[in-house]
């Protein structure tokens, strides 16, 4: 599931833009904040600790790339600070304010979160701490944790508060849907309402079968049999296709100090294939998989498992801008451990290799397993106002998060069909309605006949087929 991460889920489940009519207005307000009297780029540079990195004009908002300075540790403030990159698509600071995180690195071209559309409001982004540029000089390891992150969050929200007055919704998908609800959960007060997407739900580090039996059921059968043929394939030919790997990497001055060695990256690769295929893809896709693996091509095979798995991923050069995510899966977050029941035990070395695998040897780590207990905890007795949307066929929604009795007001729906870029959009209709009337109504902006009746719900903003662009950045397999 690694290469699935590296398509970092910049999850940004975009969808919307405005009217003719409404751009107007919205770009005459999105000038000057008339409430105020002052142009809305002072009222955000008059923060404490707010700079400007650029401003990039979109028609009927005003988008800027900020750095905010935060400290390295939120329990002891005085012991240094870093520069983290958040960006603001401003609309109007009458309208509600959605405060969004992919849980890595920031976009800095204008997009709309799915929510964002729903309610026609602001956007704060935040890039997620440690990775770069947003990441402390020297770079203290143990600061990297939920709680730390949370308070990232906090602080940027308390900072922008007294300019986006609104009402506020948090959301991110993957590891943004996992940051949305941990932030939820160490600030309940911070937010009016979270939608998290196709966020992993990790309870206990150890137990994975939840996984197995999804690949078990997943799709159909010949397209579950064409998958696994290519992935045991690739292992029976590992003689040759790495050899062929060596090659590429010698050609592309790729290397293999983290992994170990090149053998070992190519396992992770293959073993990566049928979990990478069912986060990003549909099983209208299988029709791309080779039919009949043994008599396939060595070409043929090799292709398959880079244009789903990726072999640039597990080189050195790949997996260092996801340090981050693999050390924190390391040390809170959890990872996967499937089983291939398809493949001979003599054609697997390694097995799915833990986070520890893809972190240098020169940070250390040490896994907590209280931290998602807690939060899933907290989650079943005290969600409020909290939306979790699933993909059918998303394998991270085996371990889905679950509410308790003292849930209120929270849903957990499924989108028929969809992968790991599952949103409102692609839910039955009746549960989109609701969906979409539950936003409206927590960010403060539910039209009277949507108040009354949930079913004339939808988004108060057009489609934009720029700003709402559905931009699915790979993730690593491994994650989110």
């Amino acid at each position: 599931m690694r290469k699935a991460l590296r398509w970092l889920l910049t999850l940004t489940m975009l969808i919307g833009t405005v009217s003719a009519a409404s751009a107007a207005t919205a770009a005459t307000a999105a000038e000057t904040d008339v409430t105020a009297g002052t142009d809305i780029k002072e009222r955000l540079l008059s923060v404490p600790g707010m700079s400007l990195v650029e401003e990039k004009p979109y028609t009927g908002y005003r988008f800027f790339v900020l750095n905010y300075t935060q400290p390295v540790d939120h329990r002891r403030p005085a012991k240094g600070t870093f520069q983290q990159r958040i960006t603001v698509l401003h609309k109007d600071v009458a309208r509600p304010t959605v405060f969004f995180t992919g849980g890595y690195n920031v976009s800095t071209t204008p997009r709309r979160s799915e929510p964002t559309q729903i309610v026609d409001g602001n956007q704060v982004s935040m890039e997620y701490r440690f990775f770069t540029p947003s990441r402390p000089n020297p770079a203290d390891w143990s600061k990297l944790d939920i709680w730390q992150a949370a308070s990232d969050q906090h602080r940027i929200h308390k900072a922008l508060k007294g300019i986006y007055s609104e009402k506020w919704i948090s959301t991110g998908g993957s590891k943004g849907g996992m940051t949305a609800t941990y932030y939820e959960r160490f600030y309940p007060r911070d937010m009016d309402g979270v939608v998290a997407y196709v966020a992993p739900n990790d309870v206990v580090n150890n137990e994975d079968s939840a996984y197995d039996r999804f690949f078990r059921k997943v799709g159909t059968k010949e397209c579950r049999d064409r998958l696994n043929g290519v992935q045991r394939e690739a292992l029976v030919r590992r003689a040759p296709l790495k050899q062929r790997y060596e090659a590429y990497a010698a050609e592309n001055g790729y290397t293999f100090d983290t992994v170990g060695s090149a053998d070992r990256a190519y396992e992770a690769v293959v073993l990566d294939y049928v979990w990478g295929f069912w986060q990003y893809s549909t099983v209208q896709d299988c029709e791309q998989i080779p039919a009949d693996a043994k008599n396939a091509t060595d070409d043929e095979i090799w292709t398959s498992i880079d244009t789903i798995s990726g072999f640039s991923f597990y080189t050195d050069q790949g997996l260092s801008p996801y340090t981050p995510y693999y050390y924190q899966a390391g040390t809170q977050l959890g990872a996967p451990t499937i089983g291939f029941p398809h493949i001979e035990k003599k054609y697997i070395r390694y097995g799915y290799q833990p986070p520890r695998t893809f972190v240098p040897r020169s940070i250390p780590m040490s896994f907590e397993p209280r931290a998602m207990r807690d939060v899933d905890t907290w989650v079943r007795g005290n969600a409020r106002q909290m939306l979790f949307v699933y993909g059918e066929n998303d394998p991270w929604g085996a371990e889905p998060f679950r509410l308790g009795k003292g849930a209120r007001d929270a849903y957990v729906l499924t989108a028929p069909g969809m992968n790991h870029g599952a949103n409102v959009a692609g839910l039955v209709d009746k549960e989109k309605a609701l969906a979409t009337a539950r936003i409206l109504d927590w960010a403060g902006v539910a039209p009277s006949a949507v108040k009354e009746n949930p079913a004339e719900a939808k988004p108060l903003a057009k489609f934009d087929r720029k700003l709402d662009v559905r931009d699915i950045q790979r993730e690593p397999a491994l994650h989110r």
